[in-house]
């Protein structure tokens, strides 16, 4: 009796490991399967059709293009050869490294009326945010002028040779040595020598333009300017709550109507986007940051003029528990920053992410010519003017 236990108890012990084997085999072969899948699912979300300025397609290491390149274009970057003229008039441009301070709380963030639900615009949800410090404006090509100067930093879109821009903009020369464009949103062109010093190729400059907000730069060089300033870039989440200025569920900065009394409030496309422009707020491209009015915290064009890089990695899904200080994912399977407030290139009928909760995305090394930031702070650094409201 007692040999017929062991065999049985033998038994027994062979199942037990058979059927572990067996469990552990469907893990290791489904597990991967699963988070392959979410991953898809999160990509997916971000690259369903939709109406768009196609912003999100400019990402560096992403484009596509809808014909085949037919030979290197453009010409060598040279040396920038109007820097007297260049600094002359950075010295006598009005400074607007100004920072305000914003008291915390609670608001609504994101939307349940999604207008793009690729993006993750939506649920609305209860955020609750600490006090921070905020840039008035939109970092101006003067502001990063003394940076560069200052750092001897070289922007991505310098080392890369090239960047993003709007085919408008593009002077006849320089867009007939270009042989691609960006498939699926022809009108963004890779421009030879683009960069924040040539907004629009070799043949452009910044000099008329040093009040205007820097472009070309990517996520990175947006956190070296800051980490240089003894600043950083907002979360996602403090961006929206300074950009609401403590107005609940609004689309914009100073509510519902975009034209309140008819008055122009953002630099966004008049007329039909792509082909025509009719620049009735008075740009065809930037504005100067200090353009139109700032809203109940004094802040400056955050909707509209350009996109606005922020800390977080990109996410599609949001809880809608109370969340306090989010800082977005640990890491975003697509690669991506987010960026908010839209640019000078959105429209209503086709890009309308100008909205508070409106929301889209590059990959940190990603430039372009409507692509730029602000700063925000935990406390005002050092030199720094503290705009009183």
């Amino acid at each position: 009796m007692a040999a017929s236990i062991a065999k049985k108890n033998f038994s027994c012990q062979w199942q037990c490991h058979i059927l572990y084997l067996y469990v552990v085999v469907l893990l290791l072969v489904f597990i991967p399967v699963l988070l392959q899948g979410q991953e898809a699912e999160e990509a997916s979300c971000k690259s369903d059709k939709d109406e768009s300025c196609g912003c999100a397609a400019t990402s560096r290491d992403k484009a596509t293009y809808s014909k085949p390149v037919e030979g290197e274009g453009g010409a060598e970057t040279p040396k920038f050869d109007k820097d007297a003229a260049r600094t002359a008039k950075s010295s006598t441009t009005t400074r607007t490294n100004q920072m305000v301070f914003v008291r915390g709380g609670e608001f609504t963030m994101g939307t349940d009326a999604v207008k793009f639900p690729q993006d993750g615009e939506g649920p609305a949800r209860r955020v609750r945010v600490d006090s921070f410090h905020a840039d008035v404006y939109e970092v101006s090509n003067a502001e990063f002028d003394i940076f560069v100067r200052e750092a001897g930093y070289v922007t991505e879109a310098e080392k890369f040779g090239d960047s993003f821009v709007l085919e408008n903009l593009i002077s006849e020369k320089v867009k007939s040595e270009i042989t691609q464009a960006v498939a699926g949103a022809p009108w963004w062109l890779p421009v030879k020598g683009a960069d924040w010093r040539h907004p629009e190729g070799l043949d452009s400059d910044i000099i008329n333009r040093m009040d205007h907000p820097v472009v070309h730069v990517s996520w990175n060089d947006a956190v070296a300017y800051c980490t240089w300033a003894g600043k950083r870039l907002p979360t996602e989440a403090e961006w929206e709550y300074a950009s609401r200025g403590g107005l609940e569920n609004r689309l914009y900065p100073w509510g519902n109507n975009p034209m309140p009394k008819g008055e122009h409030r953002m630099n966004i496309w008049q007329g039909k986007f792509p082909e025509v422009n009719t620049e009735e707020d008075g740009y065809v491209s930037t504005a100067p940051v200090t353009s139109y009015k700032p809203n109940k915290f004094g802040l400056y064009n955050t909707a509209g003029n350009v996109w606005e890089w922020v800390s977080d990695w990109l996410s599609v899904r949001h809880t809608q528990e109370l969340q306090v200080n989010p800082k977005g994912p640990a890491s975003s399977a697509t690669n991506d920053k987010v960026k908010k407030g839209g640019s000078y290139m959105c429209h209503e009928d086709y890009c309308y992410r100008y909205r508070n909760a409106a929301r889209s995305q590059n990959t940190p090394d990603s430039s372009a010519s409507n692509l730029g930031f602000r700063c925000f702070a935990d406390k005002l650094p050092q030199g720094v003017e503290e705009v009183k409201l």
